[in-house]
């Protein structure tokens, strides 16, 4: 039963971890840029939840709109007053200014909120809790597994059911080629970081109902999402949804496991090496990922 249990959490919280990598996914199949300050993005959506909910009393997840504009704005002016130019240096060039935009978002959050750690403790869901059958679920994380998925099904609908989707698709299979066929690119590379901006701020929004919100948390979340996007494949929509699952599903059940066996290893403080470890495994195995380098 605890282990079915496990199974359950983790499988809420990988489709957490799913969005939240699926933006950095989305960014790198487009332009193979990899986004160091994704986890950044994901912090202000964590703070513009948490604002919102402090200053005006609205419920977090109807603040959620909040978030997801915000992350916009952020994943827009990103590229336009800054990726946009590094596309003309060198990759370096473009490693070091996504790591310098990690950075001063990360600074100015803590200059602006400092670096005490918050948590919203009003909401709807906030401190409940719901019996399905024989198993007991935290209320926002059983919402945040929730609309998660429907935000990721939502962006996987756009990219694979719509003009402007395929559109998008085509320019991260051959740019050039998608020029000469009318698509203007530049606007595909803002959408994709519109898109990725959008998708964590969503995701921080949820996230801020269960976790504290402090400026280094992107960090943490960053890294499970670059996980995520090497296990599932770099590019691919399908991989990250996966690799989201299997992280989650992995942090969860090694630590019941250790209990079961009395084993320390095991224990919940090492969750996040079972993580990398499980993904050492498959990149030696599989390097391009389980579903390939692009979907």
């Amino acid at each position: 039963m605890l282990v079915i249990d496990a199974l359950l959490q983790g499988i809420l919280i990988g489709l957490l971890f799913a969005l939240v990598a699926l933006g950095l996914t989305i960014i790198f199949g487009v332009m193979d840029i990899v986004n160091f300050a994704h986890g950044e993005f994901l912090m202000l959506g964590m703070y513009a939840v948490y604002w919102t909910n402090y200053f005006l009393n609205i419920d977090p997840l109807l603040a959620l709109p909040v978030s997801a504009a915000l992350g916009v704005l952020l994943g827009l002016a990103s590229y336009y007053w800054l990726i946009r130019y590094l596309l003309r240096g060198p990759a370096i060039a473009q490693l070091f200014g996504t790591f310098g935009l990690m950075l001063f978002l990360q600074y100015l959050a803590m200059f602006l909120f400092s670096a005490d750690y918050r948590m919203i403790d009003k909401g709807v869901l906030v401190g409940k809790s719901y019996s399905i059958g024989p198993f007991i679920f935290d209320g926002t994380k059983l919402a945040a597994g929730f609309l998660s998925l429907i935000s990721f099904a939502v962006v996987y609908y756009f990219l694979y059911k719509t003009k402007t989707g395929k559109a998008l698709q085509a320019t991260a299979i051959n740019k050039e080629a998608a020029t000469y066929m009318g698509i203007k690119t530049d606007k595909m590379n803002a959408l994709a970081w519109a898109i990725g901006g959008g998708t964590v701020g969503i995701a921080g929004g949820l996230l801020v109902n269960f976790y504290y919100a402090y400026p280094m948390v992107g960090i943490l979340f960053v890294m499970i999402a670059f996980a995520c996007v090497a296990l599932g494949g770099f590019g691919s929509i399908k991989g990250v949804f996966f690799a989201g699952l299997l992280v989650g599903i992995i942090m969860m059940i090694f630590p019941v496991f250790g209990q079961i066996i009395g084993s320390d290893f095991l224990g919940p403080h090492f969750k996040f090496t079972i993580v990398y470890l499980a993904y050492f495994i498959i990149v030696v195995v599989r390097p391009q990922g389980l579903f390939g380098w692009k979907n």
